[in-house]
């Protein structure tokens, strides 16, 4: 029978690049300022300049459609005669980025651009701004739209050949969780192929290299809890590269570190290597940290207004906050009843693209993955064993509602006018990398599955992202 972790990297093969060619380069959630955060690391890695004076990032001339698709307004303006200022509002109201919105004339505009290089490479202002943190979040990207550049190819091919190399990255590092892994493999294995997980996997944004990473994360602290094994000097440098690597990208997922809680003392030879490896977790993420967001933290600690941009409105403050729990607590009670199906729909993947509702999954197939990530969870008849306790289970589901009530705080302090009644922001997806070691606390003595389907309910995933992929690619096609 053939292996989860190979079932894993030949599914997740074909169906991320259909994600990745379906729904086209700039169409995920914040897919432009993570494309445009790889190509400021590509420039630095060429020896180029980066920003022009303004922070701005520069890109090659014939790059520019892909930051500007509307210039039809401006043409017009210059065939009567009247020269738009630079920079002025009317031409940033028609700079539309492409792929933000998938219509038919996306897929046209795309096929009527060829891979290969016009050869304008003069740098000019994407009029965009960059990502500010850890630049290896972008370095498999960013070696992608180098390899484009020094191989003479346009904009199609920067966006293409970036994203393929984001995936590349994901299946790899999955590929190594899986391996790892000491049980619960089909979970993960499920969670990693759900349509959510592969869109963002086939493109630019660095939640692909953050889901991998603690996948990854979880799997070597699963590992050296639950196997025979012993703590080595190479786990305890693999741990803390990856939470160094994955941890400034997004503070709020800084609990997953208690996974290495549930690796028994004696594993390490004694209280003095646990603490040495302990510490040297914790001072990788801290200077990580400190090294990435000090500013973002002291602004966000500091400050004394908040304003927020796309509401136009006052934002909450951390001191005020911090003033005012019962409010804070209002907000999250709010949040969890009137927004709780929004999390389950975008964590599962029902709404694609810039989270928009019209390229979306049906309900039932939603419905139909999470039976199959509770079915995936439950104790087989073969199986004997019950790795978690009581306890154990417990401080999991701390630690996930840690990351998820940290990541609500965040948004609230971030992205919530003072108006709002919810906090605005938060989406699904931002629970997917504790979700698989949270489902496998489902495991219990009591609830039996009488036989094991774990291969064909897989199957059915692969499926269910086929047929979301169809029915996306016949959306956007007839979409105007």
């Amino acid at each position: 029978m053939i292996r989860t972790e190979t079932f894993f990297l030949a599914g997740g093969l074909a169906l991320g690049l259909s994600f990745l060619f379906v729904l086209q380069p700039l169409s995920a959630p914040d897919e432009i300022r993570h494309y445009i955060s790889a190509y400021r690391l590509s420039n630095q890695m060429m020896g180029l300049p980066d920003t022009d004076e303004y922070g701005q990032v520069l890109i090659r001339k014939q790059d520019e459609f892909i930051v500007n698709q509307q210039m039809d307004g401006l043409e017009l303006k210059e065939q009567e005669g009247e020269e738009p200022k630079e920079g002025n509002d009317q031409e940033e109201k028609e700079r539309i980025v492409l792929g933000q919105q998938l219509t038919e004339y996306t897929y046209r505009e795309v096929a009527k651009r060829s891979l290969k290089g016009t050869g304008e490479d003069e740098l000019i202002s994407s009029r965009q701004m960059a990502v500010q943190t850890t630049p290896l979040a972008y370095l498999a990207p960013g070696i992608g739209i180098t390899t484009g550049r020094l191989l003479n190819m346009g904009g199609m091919g920067l966006l293409y050949l970036g994203r393929l190399f984001n995936l590349g990255l994901y299946l790899g590092v999955v590929w190594l969780a899986l391996r790892r892994l000491p049980f619960g493999k089909p979970v993960m294995c499920a969670v990693a192929l759900l349509p959510m997980t592969l869109h963002l996997a086939a493109s630019f944004s660095y939640d692909t290299m953050i889901n991998a990473m603690m996948f990854l994360f979880s799997a070597v602290c699963l590992d050296l809890a639950y196997s025979g094994k012993q703590v080595k000097v190479r786990d305890i440098v693999l741990l803390a590269a990856v939470i160094g690597i994955a941890g400034p990208c997004k503070m709020v997922y800084a609990p997953v570190m208690g996974l290495c809680l549930l690796i028994p003392v004696r594993k390490f030879g004694g209280w003095k290597k646990w603490t040495i490896s302990a510490a040297a977790v914790l001072g990788t993420w801290l200077v990580a940290m400190i090294l990435v967001n000090s500013q973002t933290i002291s602004v966000y600690t500091a400050g004394t207004e908040n304003y927020i941009g796309w509401a136009e409105e006052t934002g909450y403050t951390m001191n005020g906050l911090l003033h005012r729990p019962g409010l804070m607590l209002q907000m999250f009670y709010n949040s969890l009843i009137w927004q709780a199906e929004y999390y389950h729909l975008t964590m599962i993947g029902a709404y694609l693209g810039q989270v928009d509702p019209v390229l979306d999954v049906p309900y039932i197939v939603v419905m139909g993955l999470t039976a199959a990530l509770v079915l995936l969870s439950l104790q087989r008849p073969e199986e004997e064993t019950v790795y978690f306790t009581g306890r154990q289970k417990t401080w999991i589901w701390v630690l996930f509602i840690g990351c998820a009530g940290a990541t609500m705080f965040s948004m609230l302090l971030a992205w919530t006018p003072v108006t709002s009644l919810v906090i605005a922001g938060v989406q699904g997806r931002y629970f997917l990398p504790l979700l698989p070691v949270a489902l496998m606390t489902l495991k219990n003595r009591w609830i039996i599955c009488t036989a094991n389907r774990d291969r064909e309910i897989l199957y059915m995933i692969l499926c269910a992202d086929a047929y979301a992929v169809l029915r996306l690619f016949s959306i956007v096609s007839m979409r105007i």
